[in-house]
């Protein structure tokens, strides 16, 4: 049973969900048909606009030299423990770079990097990754629980569906709503360690504690469905 104080947040939480899953009910009407941010080809100027953010991403690409060992000069790290950053939005990797160095996150390399870096740089250095075509999967996965838990609501366990935040393909909802980041084509290694870490609550920077809230009930078996489900979008 969860306490007072965890009913609460979890109540907030839910709310929030299914506010979001309200304000982008049209966009979600049908899951086969991908929302225009879903490919890297289907975006107007404006949309890319959007993703990249306020920072320049020419000026960027240098800036960004001493990421490229661990994350791709093109954004898509080949090794599975770094994310891909292609075509995610410049604001939430610029967030989640302040989040390491406000000890919201942790990594020791990552932390290090923090702290020596202007707010400036990190706005090209974002927005010349998020202007790299958008990060997609290997190959499709077939995996019938994942598709299940990505597309279907479970208010049984107080969980909405993935796709209400981050898009029919998992590319997220809107360019200009980059609060949901893009999860569509990640590593799938590395997604089952951040939803690992949301569950055990070693990582707790999501808008209102949303991802705490909607894995703590997945069994380790749901879990690796749903990053392997989604790793292949």
């Amino acid at each position: 049973m969860f306490h007072s104080k965890c009913i609460t947040s979890a109540g907030l939480a839910m709310v929030i969900l299914l506010l979001s899953t309200a304000a982008f009910a049209e966009n979600d009407s049908s899951a086969s048909q991908p929302s225009s941010a879903a490919s890297a080809t289907n975006q107007s100027g404006d949309e890319l606009k959007l993703r990249i953010g306020p920072g320049d991403p020419v000026a960027g690409k240098d800036k960004a030299a001493l990421c490229f060992g661990c994350h791709g000069e093109d954004g898509n790290s080949t090794d599975p423990q770094y994310p891909k950053l292609a075509g995610q939005y410049g604001i939430y990797i610029a967030k989640q770079i302040r989040n390491y160095l406000a000890n919201t996150r942790s990594h020791q390399v990552m932390s290090g990097m923090a702290s020596s870096i202007s707010d400036a740089d990190l706005a090209d250095i974002s927005a010349y990754f998020a202007s790299q075509p958008i990060m997609k999967g290997a190959h499709p996965s077939n995996n019938k629980l994942g598709k299940k838990l990505f597309e279907n609501d479970d208010l049984s366990r107080m969980m909405v569906r993935c796709n209400s935040c981050h898009g029919a393909t998992g590319k997220g909802m809107d360019p200009g709503n980059p609060v949901y980041p893009v999860i569509g084509g990640q590593h799938k290694e590395y997604l089952l360690a951040q939803l690992i870490n949301f569950r055990k609550g070693a990582r707790n920077n999501s808008p209102g504690g949303i991802m705490n809230i909607t894995v703590h009930r997945l069994s380790d078996a749901e879990l690796d469905a749903l990053a392997d489900y989604i790793s292949g979008l």
